[in-house]
């Protein structure tokens, strides 16, 4: 099947699009910072520079194309009728791509949200930005209790370190007294 437009056109519509600074990222960054959540945009010093990255909680949040990242069961994403081969390999890489960049955000201790861009439209936004929300909080929380659990880790560390000190300069000082051991 052909397609309607011409080689030139298709270019031109392409290149139009762009990857940063998108329609639902912004849609989704005014309602964050509605709630009261404070973000960096497109951290480049992260994998993959994440359309949103909450420092203080950890989380990075990524708005995925319909389209460009292949969301399954979407009528957003349909491969083109033209070049078909070139768009299932080119999403294909995409999504490859993206799990990738997924674990190496959390094998860095990131937590990694996904919002998909038909889920910003009217009809789902509320509900989206209720669970992204709650999953930006929800991670905020696991930080503190496992900063929590780390710190008592170290203070019972310390504690048993000087415990052991303080029985080692006893004992010392009895063997000391006992002449068992060289001055």
């Amino acid at each position: 099947m052909s397609d309607s437009v011409t080689s030139a056109q298709r270019h031109a519509n392409m290149a139009a699009i762009h990857s940063a600074d998108t329609k639902p990222e912004i849609i989704l960054r005014h309602e964050l910072w509605r709630r009261g959540f404070r973000y960096r945009v497109n951290d480049r010093r992260l994998p993959g520079s994440p359309d949103v990255v909450l420092p203080r909680y950890r989380t990075v949040v990524f708005v995925n194309g319909c389209f460009w990242h292949g969301h399954k069961g979407c009528s957003k994403y349909t491969v083109p009728k033209s070049n078909t081969e070139f768009w299932t390999a080119k999403v294909a890489r995409n999504q490859a791509r993206d799990q990738e960049v997924w674990r190496k955000l959390e094998a860095h201790g990131w937590a990694v949200v996904i919002v998909w861009e038909c889920e910003l439209d009217k009809a789902h936004l509320a509900d989206t930005i209720d669970r992204v929300a709650s999953e930006i909080r929800h991670n905020g929380e696991f930080l503190l209790e496992s900063k929590a659990a780390r710190r008592a880790s170290r203070t019972d560390y310390l504690l048993s370190r000087r415990s052991l000190s303080i029985r080692e300069s006893g004992h010392l000082a009895e063997l000391k007294d006992s002449g068992s051991v060289p001055k």
